[in-house]
């Protein structure tokens, strides 16, 4: 666990200060919703589940900070690699190959505080069935995490790497994607990701730009330049509830409360 001023910061296992600008936000998120579960459940110790969790960079400082956590990944590679990472911070947490859909099937109903569905929604078949899946899994007045691509800023980004028709692409498709090579089956705009949310049972509660500024500053000025790592996450913090600024960050994150 690390530490700022008495309380503790979480942030991803090996994270260099450009990447713990860019989930600085979603960590702040996450600090919220756990604190406010703890409190609401007396239970100090909770259980989450992260879907699609790879290798860990939110289950292991979750594991580190007490709970209890079972990643959900169709990746065997990344699922070893989550182990190992568990053993050197000497916690435990279960790893399941599985996908989304599969939730239902491979743990128990009502048996989660917190699920994690991070970068996620993009790839699978059924965005409705998988979150679907994860309020089956939650007990009531549990939430879920949901972190998407968002297509304003690939629009963006592409406009920045100098591919302006693919650019243009983004903004005229229904998926947010900006041809048959992008990698990213689809993107969603915040309305969209709250639509989906209250679609499957979900209060939809703060919506938060990630990484508004920390993809498009060089790592050499944040990791070299004293006191900027700190400065660039303030600004995320900052810009993260900002309308304008939140969006065209890369990333929209959500938490959804199930009732």
């Amino acid at each position: 666990m690390n530490y700022r001023g008495g309380e503790p910061t979480l942030r991803a296992e090996g994270a260099t200060r450009t990447t713990t600008a860019r989930t600085a936000v979603v960590w702040g998120a996450l600090r919220e919703v756990l604190a406010e579960r703890a409190a609401s459940t007396g239970r100090e110790t909770l259980d989450i589940v992260d879907a699609g969790g790879g290798t860990g960079g939110f289950a292991v400082p979750l594991a580190v900070l007490g709970h209890t956590v079972t990643v959900v990944d169709p990746s065997p590679d990344s699922l070893a690699a989550l182990e190992r990472r568990a053993k050197e911070k000497g916690v435990g947490v279960r790893a399941l190959q599985g996908d989304a859909a599969d939730l239902g099937e491979l743990l128990d109903r009502d048996s989660a505080d917190l699920v994690l569905c991070h970068s996620v929604l993009e790839y699978v078949d059924d965005p409705i069935s998988a979150l679907t899946a994860v309020s089956g899994l939650l007990r009531r007045g549990g939430a879920v995490s949901v972190l998407a691509a968002n297509p304003v800023a690939s629009a963006i980004h592409r406009a920045l790497a100098g591919h302006f028709d693919e650019a243009r692409a983004v903004l005229d498709d229904p998926e947010g994607r900006w041809g048959d090579r992008d990698p990213t089956p689809r993107r969603y705009t915040a309305e969209a990701l709250s639509e989906l949310l209250a679609a499957t049972g979900f209060t939809v509660g703060a919506v938060h730009g990630v990484r508004v500024f920390a993809d498009l500053v060089p790592n050499r000025l944040v990791d070299g330049e004293p006191g900027a790592a700190e400065a660039l996450v303030a600004l995320e913090q900052a810009a993260a509830t900002h309308p304008a600024l939140r969006a065209v960050a890369t990333q929209l994150h959500l938490i959804g409360h199930k009732g």
